[in-house]
């Protein structure tokens, strides 16, 4: 049998230590020896012994706010030893490796997996009304990785002025931010799908 599709490229990438790293630009492999949490409905296939739980929006607190706020992660715990392999549809993914003392905001629609020993909470971006829609982030702390998605490439800002950005286009920033948020125009229409770009500055 033969096929461009058998090329070394899409072969499975051997892992050397366990822990997080990229299959291709749109799908992440995990060599995992213990637990991880992943977004639900993101395994594309594993190999070894593994299994599953659904944890909802990660606790009841969190599944309450997700509930107020339509922020969240739909999430499952992964438990086993194996290979894991995660992919959202098409969307490219990337690694973001937090040290101690990083926070990371992040759009939950975001968030494919995490090591377990981060924490997070749903918070509502500074400046926002509760009813303002989208403008509830997840915010990521502790020391570990966490893989996140985009569709497409993305851009990298550096807030060294006043930054405004789509909420619902922005995937993540940095949590030691201030945020605030800027009105419409002075004509009454939206520069962006959200209505009312978010403000960043340090």
């Amino acid at each position: 049998m033969r096929s461009e599709l058998f090329s070394a490229e899409n072969l499975e990438r051997e892992s050397a230590q366990p822990g997080m790293r990229l299959q291709n630009s749109k799908m992440l492999k995990i060599a995992l020896n213990g637990e991880t949490m992943a977004r639900v409905g993101s395994m594309v296939a594993y190999q070894g012994q593994m299994q599953f739980q659904a944890l909802g929006s990660g606790g009841l607190g969190k599944f309450l706010k997700q509930k107020l706020t339509g922020e969240g992660v739909p999430l499952m715990k992964v438990t086993g030893v194996g290979d894991l392999f995660l992919a959202d549809f098409a969307k490219d993914v990337h690694i973001i490796d937090l040290e101690p003392g990083d926070a990371l905001s992040i759009n939950g629609s975001s968030v494919l997996a995490f090591d377990s020993g981060l924490q997070y909470d749903v918070r509502m971006v500074g400046g926002a009304g509760m009813a303002s829609s989208g403008l509830f982030n997840c915010v990521f702390t502790g020391h570990g990785r966490i893989a996140i998605t985009t569709k497409g490439t993305p851009v990298v800002l550096s807030v060294d002025a006043p930054t405004y950005v789509d909420p619902q286009a922005a995937v993540c920033w940095s949590a030691s931010l201030q945020t605030g948020y800027h009105g419409p125009s002075s004509s009454g229409w939206a520069p962006c799908s959200a209505g009312v770009p978010v403000r960043l500055s340090r």
